[in-house]
């Protein structure tokens, strides 16, 4: 398989069946389909710390779970108070200019903006 590109979770997946279950190297690569180069590659990256385990794969998937969520809260909440501020002077990018004892409507001029 020349040219195939594996993803981390694979890869750690491969070591972890060599590390904690006891397979041999060549066993897993025959099982898999991966040169046993490859997986001797993998196995000292995995030990200098280069390759993620399955521990932290699943915690960065749970941490991006978990963003996400937060993201479509506080969009949510954003939305809500700009809905509440157009509301609230009766439309965008307006502002009261006292002349006086009556109050007019202007729109901000947009070189301000």
């Amino acid at each position: 398989m020349r040219g195939t590109r594996y993803t981390a979770e694979f890869k750690a997946e491969a070591i972890k069946q060599i590390t904690e279950r006891g397979h041999g190297v060549v066993e897993v690569s025959k099982r898999l389909g991966v040169s046993d180069k490859s997986l001797y590659a993998w196995l000292k990256q995995s030990q200098q710390g280069d390759l993620p385990n399955s521990k932290d794969i699943v915690a960065l998937k749970l941490e991006l779970q978990r963003m996400k969520v937060e993201l479509k809260r506080t969009t949510e909440e954003r939305d809500i108070l700009k809905k509440a501020a157009v509301r609230s002077t009766g439309g965008c990018n307006t502002c009261i200019k006292f002349i006086g004892r009556r109050a007019k409507v202007q729109g901000f001029p947009w070189a301000l903006i």
